[in-house]
């Protein structure tokens, strides 16, 4: 196992009591970053963070420098809205982030809104993050009263407000146009892209950035030590550090910020600094990699590196940067259902493959583990994940305006593609499938080397 000896970018400072607050803040270089951004003109300030190859932490990855040009230029009002709506199943990376350095991402905000353009920043916090949305309140006003936000801010002509908004509690709003809608005062619902890309018609219908926590927690280090710096860390497509959420049937579940690229699954996984192993001895059995709704690997994918495009290889994705581990003695089916149950209650029900499909699993699966399965059910339930994803590909089919519907294919894909003995084993016995499924990770194709999929790896998104 191999345990880098990168620098900790945006965990730094976790391991100090105190180090929300702002005094520690600027003991421990605090708001240099920002210092150094405005003695920079904003298109510098873009190009530093291009130079750096920061990939959007939320999970689409999409490089951050490249998305603030997107804005028509001559366009303002502009805004920057703050996704701090972290709602996934075994995603908590970003609460940590806010609850225990919440200084370091205004900061973050400061930065990308003077590069941008925009006077007004709104940051998004998930509803039930009560700690995470204390310490911010307190960080906003201790930063005003410092002249770090506000008006003329380190005394020059810019000035930025920032909106700390607290949410509802729905993981629809994790998208961005649904978060945006949410914050218009409307119901949580995704919007139809094109023609609402929030970057030419967001907030109010106006220009808008939506960039995630830690995506944004990256840009004080960036600027203090420079864009070539972070890209030095890292491998060559996915460069920096980045931090996983390690949960399940670890020793040592928690959020861990590691080598981006270099290290694998198996050093997060088991290093004694990271998940320590499998809890009690036993075996491990798979593990979800990104998030609940990506789909499921196995032992045998152990040693493939934390790098975006090399587990897209896999036919899965990295995601929200959630790992979470199952052992030998989980039951699959149940582990299905608890994944599938939380998107049919999360659904907004704009769409009919979604609202009604969800549900559909959810149900069969409830009926199977009732001990009321029958045979077909089997088929049955893939048949209805065909239809909200059709052919079980990656990455998946879009149906539904947003990606939602599809993410409760993955558990129903991944557990009965590779666990199908134990669905059999509550139906009592063989039972019939005839749906095509295509993804690599549900189908088990013949696992590349990570010198292969390395090879092959040509994308940053």
């Amino acid at each position: 196992m191999t345990v880098t000896d990168a620098p900790k970018i945006v965990t730094s400072r976790w391991d100090l009591d105190d180090g929300h607050t702002i005094e520690r803040y600027l003991e421990t270089g605090g708001y240099e970053g920002l210092r150094a951004a405005l003695a920079k003109a904003p298109a510098d300030v873009t190009e530093e963070v291009k130079s750096a190859s920061l990939l959007g932490r939320g999970g689409a990855g999409f490089p951050a420098g490249v998305k603030w040009g997107f804005c028509p230029p001559g366009v303002f009002p502009r805004y920057l809205v703050v996704n701090g709506d972290e709602s996934e199943p075994g995603t908590y990376k970003d609460r940590i982030l806010m609850e225990r350095d919440p200084h370091q991402l205004i900061e973050g905000i400061l930065i990308a809104c003077y590069a941008v353009g925009c006077s007004q920043a709104f940051l998004y916090v998930r509803g039930e993050m009560a700690l995470a949305q204390e310490r911010i309140a307190q960080a906003l006003n201790d930063a005003y009263a410092a002249g770090y936000v506000g008006k003329n801010i380190c005394g020059t002509d810019f000035s930025l407000d920032i909106v700390l908004h607290w949410g509802a509690g729905a993981y629809i709003v994790g998208e961005e146009t649904a978060l945006i809608e949410s914050l218009e005062g409307n119901r949580g619902m995704p919007r139809l892209k094109p023609p609402f890309f929030p970057a030419a018609k967001g907030l109010y219908m106006q220009p808008t950035i939506v960039n995630n926590v830690e995506t944004l927690s990256n840009l004080p280090w960036i600027l203090t030590n420079g864009g070539a710096a972070f890209a030095a860390l890292g491998a060559e497509n996915s460069k920096g550090t980045r931090i996983f959420a390690v949960s399940g049937h670890v020793k040592n579940p928690g959020v861990y910020e590691v080598e981006f690229g270099v290290t694998t699954f198996r050093d997060l996984i088991y290093a004694p600094v990271y998940g320590g192993g499998i809890r009690g001895g036993h075996e491990l059995k798979a593990f979800i990699p990104g998030g609940a709704s990506a789909p499921w690997l196995y032992p045998e994918h152990l040693d493939t590196p934390l790098e975006a495009a090399t587990v897209g290889k896999l036919g899965t994705m990295l995601g929200s940067g959630a790992v979470v581990v199952f052992d030998e003695t989980t039951d699959m089916v149940k582990a299905a259902l608890r994944l599938v149950r939380f998107f049919a209650r999360e659904s907004c029900g704009k769409c009919t493959p979604c609202r009604e499909g969800t549900s559909w699993l959810e149900m069969i699966l409830e009926r199977i583990l009732d001990g009321h399965g029958r045979p077909e059910d089997l088929n049955l339930l893939m048949d209805v994940a065909d239809n909200i994803s059709v052919g079980l590909a990656w990455p998946p089919t879009q149906t539904t305006i947003c990606p939602l519907g599809q993410s409760a294919t993955s558990p129903i894909a991944s557990a009965v593609m590779r666990f199908r003995d134990e669905f059999e084993a509550y139906l009592g016995g063989p039972a019939e499938m005839t749906v095509e499924v295509k993804g690599a990770a549900f189908v088990g194709k013949p696992t590349p080397t990570v010198q292969d999929l390395s090879l092959e790896t040509t994308a940053d998104v």
